[in-house]
Parts: C-alpha cells; sequence; structure tokens
C-alpha cells in the first residue's frame, strides 16, 4: 500500500479555493481551536480528548451534522442532522500523548490504523454504508485524513479482506475479540509495511 504525503492546499479540491471565506466563519474556527487546545489535559484519557475534539468539531464546522460516537467507532460525523443518518466520516481519535498507537509519515501500520479499518468495514460490510466521504486518525495535534475512495480500491474491493472480516465478525475466527482483529488481520493486507 503506497501512499502520498498531501498538504492542505493541494489536498483541497480546487472548487474550494475559489469560494470566498466569510470572517465570522474564520473567527468561530479560531475561537473552537483555541477552546480545543486549552481543554485538552494531556495527563487525561482518550474519552477526555474525545469530548473536547466532538466540540471543537461542532462549534467549528459540523452544528447542522449529527455528531457522535456509533456503536464502538469513536467519533463519527453523521450526512444529515441527526444521528440516524449514515456516517460520512468516520474518526479513531487517540489521546495526544499516545505515540505508540498513532500511524507516523513514514508507517501507517499501527493500531490506530487498523482500528480505522475495522470501523470502515463494520460501515461498508455490515451496516451497507456507501456514504462514507473520509476517514480520520487524530490525536488532536496530529491528524491523518484518508479519502474513503482510497480505502474502497485498497480495502473494500479486496475479496479476501472481506471474507476474513465476515468471518471474525461471525465468531468463524480464532477469537471474535477486537484485539485477534486488530493485531493480526491487517498485517495481512498492509503488506509494505513491517508487524508490529
Amino acid at each position: 500500500m503506497q501512499h502520498h504525503i498531501l498538504k492542505p492546499k493541494p489536498a483541497l479540491n480546487k472548487a474550494y479555493l475559489r469560494l470566498k471565506t466569510i470572517r465570522t466563519d474564520i473567527e468561530r474556527f479560531k475561537t473552537a481551536l483555541k477552546n480545543l487546545l486549552q481543554s485538552i489535559d494531556l495527563t487525561e484519557t482518550e474519552e477526555h480528548a474525545k469530548n473536547h475534539l466532538r466540540d471543537f468539531l461542532m462549534q467549528a464546522f459540523y452544528s447542522n451534522y449529527g455528531l457522535n460516537t456509533k456503536g464502538k467507532t469513536d467519533l463519527v460525523i453523521h450526512t444529515g442532522n441527526s444521528t440516524k443518518s449514515n456516517a460520512g466520516v468516520l474518526l479513531e481519535v487517540k489521546r495526544p500523548t499516545n505515540k505508540a498507537d498513532m500511524p507516523t509519515e513514514q508507517n501507517l501500520n499501527y493500531k490506530a490504523m487498523h482500528e480505522l479499518l475495522l470501523y470502515y468495514l463494520r460501515e461498508r460490510v455490515q451496516h451497507k454504508n456507501h456514504d462514507i466521504k473520509h476517514l480520520v486518525i487524530t490525536s488532536v495535534h496530529e491528524w491523518f485524513v484518508f479519502d474513503a475512495l482510497e480505502f474502497d480500491r485498497l480495502f473494500y474491493r479486496n475479496t479476501q479482506l472481506k471474507k476474513d472480516f465476515t468471518d471474525w465478525s461471525e465468531g468463524r475466527k480464532a477469537s471474535t475479540g477486537t484485539d485477534f482483529f486488530t493485531k493480526r488481520l491487517p498485517h495481512l493486507y498492509l503488506p509494505n509495511y513491517p508487524k508490529l
């Protein structure tokens, strides 16, 4: 699996570059970001960071969208104003001091990526959700944003991975525990990266 690291400007759709940004939107974003960074307590848990991140996203961008956990998925931005609408963005949130589980630019093969892959497969395979646009791994200070089309190409279209996921989720593997999936199966499908 090859990945390309993009800075924000080349990553943005060119149509967004033509939109005029309203000063009140910029100020709202700055205030929300300042609140987020001031609220993060490095000694607290992942849940603590997740709640502040949710508040930030609601204040800065997504006040008109459902935004909450969904099952075991850390955070979901829904496609509509209710959490009953389909998931549009899946987020795996790690606490800011958890470097051990976070991917790096050189190596994506870490627990956070494995968990995000699990969330994605649950949405696509089990819930038949075709509305996912992006997948995100964040520790608040670091952000890895993936286009869902890449997950579709690399993972959803891999029939063996879908079969292994279905077998695991339906109890036909040695364990049905999340650790079994996140520690064993992704390594088979992220071959360019060393096992942990």
